[in-house]
């Protein structure tokens, strides 16, 4: 554990790092985040991240992040929770909440409440009214390496009142090191997803991927031809439950399997992204495509949307997900 950086508040960001079975993983307190993950042997990280702290106040600021307390995005200016009229902050376009607003998870610096080798548990305390929503919530996530070249992640959370919770962990994988996804295969195990407008706001029901740019039910490549952006949830199940294979995402020599109680994947192919002038982990600015954010959570605008699986948390009730990133190493091609 070392003195990472100074956060805008004057606390002191610190940076952990664990490791088991020849992975290792690196943590910053701010926003709880991911910052490297890497394989004994391997050069490059898997994941995209800035070895100093400045970009994560701005061009990668959800970076590996633990984004909430409501992860995604929520539409327009208001909505109801159980017959209370929220007005929430909003943070993107003036016309949607994004990832809990400008003061959610991932632009807080976090408490180190434990950690060993192998594992480390951060706690937050979001405070009632923080981006529009109600009651004091309690937050922790404990990452864990379990020693077969997974990273476990398991995030809790508890109110005084009744609220919305929807955590998520937005780290970008690229698994080879290179520019961009063109070498990237994927599988997701959805048979539905959530169409959505100019805003990125859900369409209304799930609608079925067959014959759409989004069936990933067998393997194909991330990047196609004429391909329009992908940001989009898919609809693995209708409801929180056991662990359970969400995705595959396959290089020539390495495969992620990501695996998750939650009903959703919000899977982003980083298609907007630009990070000059900031630098990344490869020594060069990231641009378009070169990472993909697989974000397991329940499905985004959920209090517009109430056959959505809910996020609504009462007080006495726990938030619980618990979400594996587990890196394979192989030589068969995909």
């Amino acid at each position: 554990m070392e003195k990472f950086a100074t956060a805008p508040d004057g606390s002191q960001v610190q940076r952990m790092i664990i490791a088991n079975g020849g992975a290792c993983a690196s943590l910053l307190t701010w926003g709880a985040t991911l910052q490297d993950f890497r394989l004994d042997g391997i050069e490059h990280s898997f994941v995209l991240g800035s070895p100093v702290f400045e970009p994560y106040l701005g061009t990668m600021n959800y970076f590996g992040a633990i984004v909430g307390r409501v992860a995604n995005r929520i539409s327009n200016a208001q909505t109801l929770l159980e017959g209370q009229l929220l007005d929430l902050a909003f943070n993107e376009n003036g016309r949607t909440i994004l990832h809990g607003g400008r003061d959610g998870a991932s632009a807080q610096n976090w408490t180190i409440e434990n950690h060993g080798q192998d594992f480390c548990r951060l706690s937050l305390q979001l405070p009632d009214g923080q981006g529009g929503f109600p009651g004091n919530l309690v937050a922790s996530v404990t990452y864990r390496l379990t020693g077969d070249g997974t990273l476990r992640l398991e995030i809790e959370a508890e109110a005084n009142k009744i609220t919305f919770c929807n955590f998520a962990h937005h780290t970008f994988w690229n698994l080879d090191g290179t520019a961009d996804l063109a070498s990237h295969r994927l599988t997701i195990n959805a048979e539905h997803y959530l169409a959505v407008d100019e805003d990125l706001i859900p369409l209304g029901a799930p609608r079925t991927v067959s014959e759409t740019q989004f069936d990933f039910r067998g393997s194909k490549p991330v990047l196609a031809d004429g391909q329009s952006v992908i940001d989009h949830n898919f609809c693995v199940k209708d409801g929180p439950g056991s662990l359970r294979q969400h995705c595959t995402l396959e290089t020539a020599q390495f495969t992620l399997f990501v695996r998750s109680t939650e009903p959703g994947l919000q899977v982003y192919d980083a298609g907007r992204l630009s990070t000059e002038p900031d630098v990344g982990h490869t020594g060069r600015a990231y641009g378009k495509y070169a990472g993909l954010a697989l974000e397991p959570q329940r499905w985004p605008d959920a209090p517009h949307n109430s056959e959505y699986p809910s996020i609504v948390l009462h007080p006495g009730e726990t938030y619980r997900q618990i979400s594996e990133f587990q890196l394979v190493t192989h030589t068969r091609p995909c």
